[in-house]
């Protein structure tokens, strides 16, 4: 992409009925490439991109800041700071279902990455792992990379958007803190053991019966 096809994303429209965010600047280029496999009144890209927080890609388009793609290979961390503050930040706007079936490959991006674990707080794949829509996935860098303010703005053009932080605010706030992609993946292979433990200690532990001093409880209370 060209210096003058760059400027044409800057100061993205942040514009809306909250006046309480009327402060929140995004001064870096956000985009998307739309496979068309998505319910459109369901697809969160394309509410962005008609909010003018997205400018739509067309697909053979080259975008040469971050670019959420499973075929990156390292993790997005505070390091990416600097590209995503020069050329931004792209999402692949595909439908999980299809996935295999999208030649995301073919975008062949500058700076590819993946997200580290994240739970989805979106209607269609709520408390799934790792299977974010394209706002999630746009809130989610942004936070990481320490636009937590920004990030929180996108979720808000959303009735669902807090969720997105509720689910996984502990995380977030874990990767944001490392300083670059390999202390990501250690922080969220660290995490991921931990939670494995407590599972299994919690499934060891006996159903005890309710005890007998427990049930003359609930008898005294029943007279």
């Amino acid at each position: 992409m060209s210096e003058a096809e760059l400027g044409k994303f800057e100061a993205v429209n942040l514009e809306d009925d909250s006046s309480e965010e009327d402060d929140v600047t995004c001064s870096f280029p956000v985009a998307m490439w739309d496979f068309n496999q998505c319910d459109p009144k369901k697809c969160s890209g394309r509410k962005l991109a008609r909010l003018g927080l997205v400018k739509s890609l067309k697909i053979k388009q080259k975008f040469h800041g971050l670019v959420l793609t499973p075929t990156g290979e390292k993790c997005v961390s505070a390091a990416d700071r600097e590209i995503m503050d020069t050329k931004g930040i792209a999402v692949v706007d595909c439908s999980w279902a299809k996935i295999d079936q999208t030649p995301i490959a073919a975008l062949k991006p500058s700076h590819g990455r993946l997200l580290p674990f994240l739970v989805a707080g979106n209607p269609i794949n709520y408390g799934r792992p790792c299977q974010l829509s394209c706002v999630e996935a746009i809130a989610a860098t942004m936070y990481i990379v320490g636009y937590q303010k920004l990030a929180t703005h996108y979720l808000n053009k959303f009735s669902w958007g807090h969720s997105f932080i509720d689910l996984n605010e502990e995380l977030l706030d874990i990767y944001a803190n490392c300083k670059d992609s390999a202390s990501v993946v250690t922080a969220q292979n660290e995490y991921l053991e931990k939670e494995q433990r407590l599972q299994k200690e919690r499934q060891s532990q006996p159903d005890f019966p309710p005890s007998e001093s427990s049930e003359d409880e609930d008898d005294d209370n029943d007279r």
